[in-house]
């Protein structure tokens, strides 16, 4: 017997965090607390991570004032990505939640809290408030309406036995990315030393204005996306959509535009050079693809004759990135010019030998993206079930 109640009847409150506005200052500089917003929601848990916003625990007092956060609470994004939940299950000493989060105190008699959690990240709730979000610019969700959202409350121990399972496919979840993320560690420590050349036999020191040259590219537009065309790269989709190579493209330019546009050929590498922080400028794709390739501005092609992934490696080694800390400009988006990354220095070995490291570091690449393909699989396979569990006829 599955009965359906409004949220408002199976929970003790429903409150929200806080904006700094006048109240407070994000990113003070001893401030030790995490500020959660929708970003650091993900998989039905808080994840925080370097990008997280702090705040002081004079500001963690006033938020709380208001949000009530503790251990139990369920989150859930209003405003923006609207649904992204999170089930509370660890301490929450240190960190609180921006106004765009709603913070869900479950009635332990009626509902469990984490069965609730998996309901509100389901096919069954987005259906009903997707109906009602409002805002031009940036939808969202009201509390009222969060409030009649119909909820099907199964027996207790029914709701216990839908969160084993899910539970079950969660952890799985978590181990497979934990897995990738180890695994992006040992790619990056052993790219790191198998690029630290410098001063080994038949090893040249160059710029890579040296060794070849930066073309700004220009004219592509995201209007100007076409069902049919000739392959085109927007300098967006360099951060969102490819990785350090690619053979084909994601998009298409009329023939004409193509013509007028400057291209990547095979073998260059294609450069985003503006991002919100140093660590996105300079993101790399090396053109590996058969035909030549028209590139939008704000990405820079740079041409050359070595190999192409070796060199596009180069531009995502710490060694870059320390450089390229200390020659962007910009404060709320930053870029970085073709003529400063010309003077970059690096170790430049035989075509012979850029092809062999180019090999070793393909292997780590083929398991990372095994992987990624087992989460990718793992996470329809939780969505699917989570649904077909949750849907009471």
């Amino acid at each position: 017997m599955v009965e359906w109640k409004r949220l408002h009847s199976i929970v003790n409150s429903i409150s929200t965090g806080l904006n700094p506005r006048q109240n407070f200052v994000l990113n003070e500089e001893n401030a030790s607390c995490y500020y959660v917003t929708v970003k650091e929601i993900t998989s039905n848990r808080i994840v925080f991570s370097d990008s997280t916003d702090k705040i002081s625990n004079d500001a963690k007092w006033i938020i709380n004032k208001r949000s009530r956060l503790s251990k139990g609470d369920i989150l859930f994004s209003g405003i923006g990505t609207i649904g992204k939940v999170a089930y509370v299950d660890m301490p929450t000493n240190n960190w609180d939640c921006s106004e765009s989060i709603f913070l869900i105190k479950p009635d332990d008699r009626i509902v469990n809290g984490k069965y609730l959690s998996y309901v509100l990240s389901s096919d069954i709730v987005k259906k009903q408030y997707e109906r009602y979000a409002a805002g031009a610019i940036m939808k969202g969700v009201r509390k009222d309406t969060l409030e009649r959202i119909q909820i099907p409350i199964p027996s207790p121990p029914e709701q216990e036995r839908i969160v084993g399972i899910l539970d079950t496919f969660t952890a799985s979840i978590d181990n497979l990315k934990e897995q990738i993320a180890q695994r992006r560690k040992q790619y990056e420590y052993y790219r790191d030393q198998l690029l630290n050349l410098e001063g080994k036999e038949g090893v040249e020191m160059k710029t890579l204005g040296e060794v070849g040259q930066f073309i700004r590219g220009a004219g592509i537009l995201k209007s100007d996306f076409v069902e049919e065309g000739k392959p085109c790269i927007h300098y967006g989709q360099i951060h969102t959509r490819y990785g350090l190579s690619a053979t084909e493209a994601i998009s298409n330019i009329s023939e004409d535009l193509y013509n007028r546009c400057k291209k990547a050929t095979k073998g260059d590498v294609v450069l985003a050079t503006t991002s919100e922080d140093a660590e996105g400028c300079a993101k790399p794709v090396a053109w590996l693809g058969d035909e030549d390739v028209a590139i939008s501005g704000d990405a820079y092609i740079y041409h050359h004759n070595q190999n192409g992934k070796f060199m596009a490696h180069q531009f995502a080694t710490h060694r870059f990135m320390i450089f390229k800390t200390q020659n962007v400009t910009g404060a709320k988006v930053v870029r970085i010019s073709g003529d400063s990354m010309s003077k970059y220095v690096f170790p430049l070995p035989s075509l012979q030998e850029q092809h062999r490291i180019v090999s070793v570091l393909d292997t780590f690449e083929a398991s990372i993206s095994n992987l990624d393909a087992q989460l990718k699989q793992r996470e329809q396979q939780y969505e699917y079930y989570r649904n077909r569990l949750l849907t009471f006829g």
